[in-house]
């Protein structure tokens, strides 16, 4: 997180020198843009969960209108210790679920019609419990917090990249070699700061699903059964309609399952650990 602040801070520096030729006003961009991070960062963090929700056209559903979905839910909850989220139910056949909200007290499970008809009571149960997970483990908060501080670097890198082309390039000029320095410096910030964050943010996504199958496997007490809807989530190749690239690190499996490209290229910018590599994780723990 405080990686995250400090590309902000050095593209704000970097914005600010080049468009004012001064070290001083440069600084003051630096606090400029700091306070903006954070005000983006408060607003998204309490309306990210609403948002996703609303992307993934998930509508919420109460016990009468499933059952069996909402017992295994309130089972877990109980098992766990965590209040009970409200539930919502993506129309899509496509086999995927996730978690959203802030804290355990403000969350959210969305499933898809397609994983609730395909998946037996025990695969459900899996995969609740690996959403549930996040909760606990506070992922989605987590998560919230890096997706809107990514958009906001990637916001800032393309105004400064764009002032340099189409600003007052005539307030650019700074005496001597250093200010040539700053400037190369501050164009590199600019390309590479919404890189390096999203490979920081897959990173971070990867692992925390490593850590929500295995605490899904400690609340059910059965891993097969995780491993058994795992398996069945990755034998179906249907892209989920209503995902798109900010919301697929979300799911329990990268919904965007059409993506073409180089092997290396896809495993770095994954959003998901390899499939084989988590089932083969939960194998480990029978």
């Amino acid at each position: 997180m405080y990686l995250f602040v400090f590309f902000i801070i050095m593209i704000g520096f970097g914005y600010g020198y080049i468009y004012t030729a001064d070290y001083d006003q440069a600084i003051g961009f630096m606090g400029i843009f700091g306070i903006v991070a954070i005000i983006y960062a408060i607003i998204s963090y309490y309306s990210a969960g609403k948002i996703t929700l609303s992307i993934a056209k998930a509508k919420e559903i109460e016990k009468r209108d499933n059952p069996k979905l909402y017992r295994s839910v309130e089972n877990l909850c109980i098992a766990s210790g965590l209040p009970q989220p409200k539930i919502y139910l993506i129309d899509d056949t496509a086999l995927n679920a996730f978690a959203t909200g802030r804290d355990p007290n403000h969350a959210a499970v969305a499933i898809t019609k397609g994983l609730l008809e395909k998946l037996d009571k025990v695969e459900l149960e899996g995969v609740m419990a690996h959403e549930l997970s996040h909760i606990k483990n506070y992922d989605i908060r987590l998560q919230s917090i890096t997706v809107a501080l990514i958009g906001l670097i990637a916001l800032l890198s393309d105004i400064f990249l764009r002032s340099m082309f189409y600003g007052r390039r005539s307030r650019r000029r700074s005496g001597g070699k250093g200010g040539g320095i700053l400037i190369i410096i501050g164009i590199a910030l600019a390309i590479l700061s919404p890189i390096i964050a999203k490979l920081m943010h897959l990173a971070i996504s990867r692992q925390r699903e490593y850590l929500a199958d295995a605490s899904a496997a400690m609340i059910t007490r059965h891993p097969k059964g995780l491993v058994s809807a795992l398996q069945k989530i990755s034998a179906d190749h249907e892209p989920l309609e209503v995902a798109n690239k900010a919301t697929a690190h979300l799911y329990i499996e990268n919904p965007l399952r059409n993506e073409k490209g180089m092997k290396w290229m896809n495993k770095m910018f994954s959003t998901h650990p390899p499939m084989k590599e988590r089932i083969a994780r939960l194998n480990g723990m029978l």
